[in-house]
């Protein structure tokens, strides 16, 4: 049987006979171009045996095609009347496992009962398995989201979402410009990073007051692996970046407060050739992760 074709008046009749409707707080707002839906899917080149989360389920469209594509699905949905819509969707697919409920257990990590499933579920694959994130993120879990699953195990070897486009220039930024952040820093560091492709508001069901994009991070794990401490990299650059205007070295002394005196900031930025009118946002990423190492060396040093 055909798929009734997916569009906002589709949707908005489909979400009302059920009693529902967008809520705003969630992020909520729907996909409505399958054929975008389809670009999704096969941006993330899946395989049967790839283990897959998305966050976000909705009404399971992107699910749906997930499940036709990988080994298993995750899917996390925090609207319980969604969830409750998208397992009657979604009933039947055998490699789909739908949970309700908030995939963050604080800002700063995912819930560790999704990570021990998806371990379960590569561990039923074999060693080749892959982990990804795929996903029409909601808008406001999408930083932390993403951030967090680059410090968890198994971190996923690659991730393909929606986003904002905001979010998707600052990741993907090049230094001296203004979208060069910490953020930046932290996921070049660990992946080679793209943008697919730019959505306007239209294609979405409510429509955003924004663009979105499709990214696509794929993890390199020589990268990853080269960073000695990954929760000492990810604190410090941050930190130089918390006042992104001002020099460098206030900016280093500031991150170093109590571990680090200023001859000391001073003998590491002059090891490394900078000078006192550097700031950290003309860095490369080759040269954020040279300071940082430098200084948590100096760090251990003195330890």
């Amino acid at each position: 049987m055909n798929e009734p074709r997916q569009t906002a008046s589709y949707l908005s009749k489909r979400l009302a006979a059920a009693g529902l409707r967008p809520v705003s707080k969630y992020g909520q707002n729907f996909l409505i171009d399958l054929n975008l839906v389809d670009l999704i899917a096969n941006s993330a080149e899946l395989r049967k045996t790839d283990v897959v989360l998305e966050i976000g389920t909705g009404v399971g469209s992107l699910t749906s095609r997930l499940s036709d594509l990988a080994g298993a699905v995750l899917s996390v949905e925090i609207d319980l009347n969604l969830h409750q819509l998208a397992s009657e969707e979604l009933a039947g697919r055998l490699n789909v496992k739908l949970i309700q409920g908030d995939a963050l257990r604080n800002k700063n990590a995912l819930r560790g009962d999704l990570m021990e499933l998806i371990a379960d579920a590569m561990a039923r694959i074999g060693d080749e398995a892959r982990f990804l994130l795929v996903a029409n993120l909601p808008y406001n879990v999408a930083t932390p989201i993403i951030s967090n699953l680059l410090h968890e195990t198994p971190t996923p070897d690659a991730m393909v979402v929606t986003i904002q486009k905001e979010l998707a220039d600052r990741i993907v930024a090049v230094p001296s410009t203004k979208d060069y952040s910490a953020l930046s820093i932290w996921i070049q560091s660990l992946c080679d990073a793209e943008i697919v492709r730019v959505l306007g508001p239209k294609v979405f069901w409510p429509r955003p007051k924004v663009d979105s994009a499709v990214i696509r991070l794929v993890l390199d794990r020589e990268r990853r692996d080269a960073i000695p401490d990954l929760d000492y990299f990810h604190q410090t650059v941050r930190a130089l970046f918390f006042h992104r205007r001002k020099y460098l070295r206030s900016n280093v002394i500031s991150a170093m407060k109590n571990r680090l005196n200023k001859n000391q900031v001073d003998q590491v930025l002059q090891s490394l050739g900078h000078g006192e009118t550097a700031r950290a946002e003309e860095l490369t990423v080759a040269q954020i992760q040279a300071l940082v190492e430098a200084l948590r060396q100096a760090e251990a040093q003195q330890g």
